[in-house]
């Protein structure tokens, strides 16, 4: 097996030569022979164990193990503690998921303060059959079915090749002792299910079961592969990309034979899940959206729109007072004292500072806002006629900002200045209002 390893690190993963390794350890099977491994090839290596305390005792009793462990073998060890049942309550995730966030969270950390480069976790062949088969059995796209990947960024898996029993079997012939986690015997969770029950009868059914699926999921990988490829050229003719917005053109996408396919392929690392709600949004009418976590992919003719959810500043107002030179946020607005104006610009307006009514406020438009349009005096027009006058698309719409002093609009900014604060023959104080 030792030799093995070697083949598939020359292979694979050339790079980890004169690297510094953290070897995550539970004090399992697993974990103890990938230590004792790599105890004998010639790399710098530490261990780090997470004592998640949802056992009890045993936790500790995995933590001394793994302790005792790097002591007789001369290995650095590094253990943290959490309270994993706590932090999965705080923030409302599976005890599953708040073990394994927590876990590569520390892991990221230790990479950094100690000056290590990799993380090197035990997964195996069997870990692969049982994580297919689970995604297989919650519904899944190709990338559920590709299997754990043999390197996701700082994170490597080098025993990836190897079958929990050609593990078990170098334990045995080495002496090697372990600890055996007695979650694993329970069939409360879907994994051991699968381990206990259904792989035992696929390799029962087929005796080279763990050949053919490893052929099998190499095949995928390639499909995987070639699908990406095929995105990503596809992508640059449908999708353009202006700062956090990404505009997928329709009439293009619907050229597509199944077009829901590119969908999925480019959101899914959006965090959406109603996939049926994004595909009908391609017929919906204007104004209908589809709402991730952080993401939102609005309709707006034939155009869809994604967008960064933008909680903070939908309600909120800012107040600018007199003195007030610099605005920063939301926007960058400069206000200067000059002598004399020059055109005003959808950047730049002119206002008789005396007609204010301080403090400003700056906030987005809402439904009913009217003000006088800069050169029709007398006469009011709806904020929203303007956005219909001006094309605008839902977006932008969204976007725009409204200055106001009391209960008059000074400006819309980037588009109209009201007519009510205009300079004339009796301004004495003019204010230049800037958009940077």
């Amino acid at each position: 097996m030792l030799d093995r390893l070697k083949n598939n690190i020359a292979q694979n993963f050339p790079f980890l030569e004169n690297k510094k390794l953290f070897l995550a350890t539970s004090g399992g099977l697993d974990s103890i022979v990938m230590a004792h491994l790599f105890k004998q090839l010639d790399f710098t290596i530490a261990l780090a164990h997470c004592n998640f305390q949802l056992r009890g005792m045993e936790s500790f009793g995995d933590q001394n193990f793994v302790q005792d462990f790097a002591v007789a073998n001369d290995i650095p060890v590094f253990i943290t503690q959490f309270d994993t049942e706590a932090f999965a309550k705080d923030y409302k995730l599976s005890t599953q998921v708040a073990a394994r966030d927590l876990r590569y969270n520390w892991f990221y950390e230790l990479l950094e303060t100690e000056k290590f480069d990799y993380i090197l976790t035990a997964h195996h062949a069997d870990d692969n059959i049982e994580t297919f088969l689970i995604n297989l059995s919650r519904g899944t796209g190709l990338e559920g079915l590709v299997g754990i990947p043999a390197q996701n960024d700082k994170i490597i898996r080098p025993l990836l090749p190897f079958s929990r029993d050609e593990i078990a079997n170098y334990a045995h012939e080495n002496k090697i002792e372990w600890r055996e986690d007695s979650s694993n015997i329970s069939d409360k969770y879907l994994r051991n299910k699968i381990r206990h029950d259904l792989v035992p009868l696929l390799k029962e059914l087929n005796p080279h079961f763990l050949t053919s699926f490893q052929k099998t999921q190499s095949h995928l990988q390639e499909s995987q592969a070639m699908v990406e490829d095929a995105s990503i050229m596809v992508y640059q003719q449908v999708v353009k990309q202006e700062e956090d917005a990404f505009y997928f053109d329709l009439n293009q996408l619907k050229k597509l034979p199944n077009y829901s396919s590119y969908l999925y392929q480019w959101l899914r690392d959006f965090g959406f899940s109603a996939w049926e709600d994004i595909y009908n949004l391609v017929e919906s009418q204007s104004g209908k959206q589809v709402l991730s976590a952080e993401f939102r992919l609005l309709k707006d003719r034939e155009t869809l729109i994604l967008t960064p959810i933008d909680l903070d500043n939908d309600q909120q107002e800012y107040f600018i007072e007199e003195e007030f030179q610099d605005v920063n946020v939301p926007l960058n607005l400069s206000f200067e004292k000059v002598d004399a104006i020059f055109i005003p610009t959808i950047r730049t307006i002119f206002v008789d500072q005396e007609k204010l009514e301080f403090p400003l406020v700056l906030r987005r438009w809402n439904d009913g806002d009217n003000f006088q349009p800069f050169g029709m005096e007398g006469k009011s027009k709806k904020v929203s006629k303007l956005f219909k006058d001006e094309k605008l698309s839902l977006l932008e719409k969204e976007n725009i900002w409204v200055l106001w002093s009391g209960t008059k609009i000074v400006w819309i900014i980037g588009l109209r200045q009201d007519e009510r604060f205009k300079v004339d023959n009796n301004t004495s104080n003019i204010l230049k209002i800037e958009l940077q």
